[in-house]
This record gives structure tokens, C-alpha cells and sequence, in this order.
């Protein structure tokens, strides 16, 4: 249940970026000089092979966030600038957002429907009887009333728990097994405010807009970027 961050875009270009500076350049190479002549790249060396597998992971990495194309001739600079130490255009703080930008805009065209799914799903939501939205937009349901103490966001709390998507698939819970342990300022927006609102005992059903849950970048292979979740979850005790 922990945050994830834009860290992994940005780890992923910053790594492709240092790593792929040979597989580019050759590439480079061939566009200038393909009016003239075009040279045959072959792979001679260990370096050269390093170097195309770097570009290829680069790009494929790239690729599989929506990106379609990039300005090579800035690539292949921003390359040469970071082997060379030389002044950079950026400072690393904005190229970091720069890096964030693109990969945003591209994550909003390709997950628009998830994103629409979602806004739709609540807005509908809200007007189901028992349902209430805070002023974050978190929505919830109190199966069970709890007749203990709330947490804090400082507490770590003991619960169980069942997160699932829209479409009814179930992607995570700790059911048949142990109640589990976290600290409520280690976990999703959406829990964190969600389980302040609960007293011990109590199970509440939450619908968490993806803003309070796992962002315009999704967690693992089934929470895709923008995706409301609706969570089940009992407070068994604080700690």
C-alpha cells in the first residue's frame, strides 16, 4: 500500500539518457551523413553492442509510456553534455520536471478513458444512499460503526483489508491470512485521510479518486494511471 512517485519515470530517462550515449550518437552519425554516404553500423566490439542495447532499452522503456518520438539532436547533446561535464541548457531540477511534463501529458491521452471511467463513477457514486464525499473528493461507506479511538496520520494502525478496481477485479487483500501493520503517513492519500475517519472496530467501504490513490502513474501490472479504487477495510486496532 505504499506512494509511489514520478522517481521511476524520472529514474528510467535519467539512466536511458547516461546509459545510451553510443547506440545515439551512431545513429546521429548516420543521419548526417546519410546524404553523402551511408555507412553499414556494424557491432565490433563489446562497447558497440553495450551501447545499441542501451539505446534499445531506451527506447523500447520510453516506448511503453506513450512517447512516440523525441528531438534526437537535443537527446544526442543532452548525451554528449553529461559524458563531457559541460554547462548544461537545464538545471537537473528542471529537467527533472521537464522529464515529468511530457510523461504526464502523454499518460493523460493514453489512460483518458480510465481517467473518464472514474470521474463518471463518482460523480454517480455520491448520490447513492450511505455514500459521503469529503472535501478532498474521498468517498466512503460505514459498514460497521467502530466504538474505539480514531488514529492519527502519525499512528500506525492494524487492518484488514480488499482493493479493487472499478470493473470488480480484486488486486490485492490480505484475506485467510493476518491482520496487517502500517503506518498511516506510509500509505495512499486516500487511506490515510480515510482511516482517520474510523474507530476501532469499524469497517468502511472507500472509493478513492486516482489524485488520493496511485496518481497518473498506476502501481504494478494491475492499477493502470489514473484508476479509482474502491477499497474495504476493517481497523482492527492501533498501535
Amino acid at each position: 500500500m505504499k506512494k509511489l512517485t514520478l522517481a521511476c519515470c524520472i529514474t528510467l530517462a535519467a539512466f536511458a539518457a547516461n546509459a545510451q550515449s553510443k547506440g545515439k550518437k551512431t545513429v546521429t552519425t548516420k543521419k548526417a551523413t546519410a546524404k553523402a554516404v551511408t555507412p553499414t553500423l556494424t557491432l565490433k566490439t563489446a562497447l558497440d553492442s553495450a551501447s545499441y542495447s542501451f539505446g534499445m532499452a531506451m527506447g523500447s522503456g520510453l516506448k511503453g509510456n506513450g512517447l512516440t518520438s523525441l528531438n534526437y539532436d537535443l537527446l544526442v547533446k543532452g548525451l554528449k553534455d553529461a559524458f563531457g561535464a559541460e554547462n548544461f541548457m537545464l538545471s537537473r531540477e528542471a529537467s527533472q520536471q521537464a522529464i515529468n511534463n511530457l510523461m504526464v501529458e502523454k499518460s493523460k491521452g493514453k489512460f483518458a478513458a480510465i481517467r473518464m471511467e472514474g470521474e463518471k463513477f463518482l460523480e454517480n457514486n455520491k448520490k447513492v444512499d450511505g455514500v459521503k464525499t469529503t472535501a478532498s473528493g474521498l468517498q466512503y461507506m460505514v459498514i460497521k460503526s467502530g466504538s474505539g479511538r480514531k488514529p492519527t496520520a502519525a499512528d500506525t494502525v492494524t487492518v484488514n483489508y480488499k482493493g479493487s478496481l472499478l470493473n470488480g477485479k480484486q488486486f490485492d487483500s490480505n484475506e485467510g491470512r493476518e491482520p496487517i501493520s502500517l503506518p498511516l503517513n506510509g500509505v495512499i492519500a486516500g487511506w490515510t485521510e480515510g482511516l482517520q475517519l474510523m474507530q476501532e472496530g469499524a469497517k468502511y467501504r472507500f472509493f478513492i479518486p486516482y489524485q488520493l490513490a496511485y496518481g497518473e502513474r498506476g502501481a504494478g501490472q494491475d492499477i493502470s494511471p489514473y484508476s479509482t479504487l474502491i477499497f474495504e477495510i476493517e481497523l482492527v486496532k492501533i498501535k
